[in-house]
């Protein structure tokens, strides 16, 4: 037999044979039908981003002002003179007198003054900004949320034992930034307002 016919047949198809036709894969519309099971790649794109690595700032007054009547400068004035006429005439501390006045005057001074609107920032990484002041977190152990009527403040307690501590205000719809920021860094704790503070509002200081 030659060689070259067995070659020539070997390559050549056998009569009758019909080519098989290559099969269609189906590609699927939607793209993400081919990413293989356990792809984390769609999670990621549909995880909700951290707010709390976005600082938060907001504006609100330094303090609640009260407006007062005139019945109590007149109330306040009598206790003041009240208190001069028991000094000079049971105590006879001329000290006293004059503590009284000054108080007097810086109370007189406080009140009338208006409150400034203060501009505050608060970052998980840096602190607390009231205005151009700067509070870092660390210099705090703890934080709590007070309503106080109509207001809501925050107020951060200090770990100095007789260091004061550091109270803001702020508008309700930034509150719940503002706990899950703090809540990253201190933990917190159910405050409410004290003897002196309530004092404090009730004489409308």
């Amino acid at each position: 037999m030659n060689p070259d016919e067995d070659k020539k047949n070997y390559w050549e198809k056998p009569e009758g044979s019909q080519e098989q036709p290559t099969p269609e894969v189906e590609t699927p519309d939607n793209p993400e039908e081919q990413a293989p099971e356990g792809d984390l790649s769609r999670d990621t794109d549909n995880a909700q981003p951290d707010n709390t690595d976005t600082p938060v700032t907001w504006t609100a007054q330094e303090y609640v002002h009260i407006d007062k009547s005139p019945m109590w400068f007149v109330i306040f004035i009598f206790v003041v003179l009240a208190l001069i006429a028991i000094d000079l005439l049971f105590l006879k501390s001329y000290t006293f007198s004059a503590l009284v006045i000054v108080m007097a005057v810086a109370v007189i001074i406080y009140t009338r003054r208006p409150p400034r609107a203060l501009t505050y920032a608060l970052s998980i990484h840096q602190g607390l900004y009231v205005g151009e002041k700067l509070y870092h977190l660390d210099e705090f152990k703890s934080f709590g949320l007070i309503k106080d009527g109509e207001h809501h403040s925050i107020m951060l307690i200090p770990r100095k034992r007789f260091s004061l501590g550091v109270s803001v205000y702020f508008p309700e719809e930034a509150g719940e930034q503002i706990v899950d920021i703090l809540g990253k860094r201190l933990p917190m704790e159910d405050l409410k307002l004290d003897v002196i503070d309530v004092v404090v509002r009730k004489l409308r200081l």
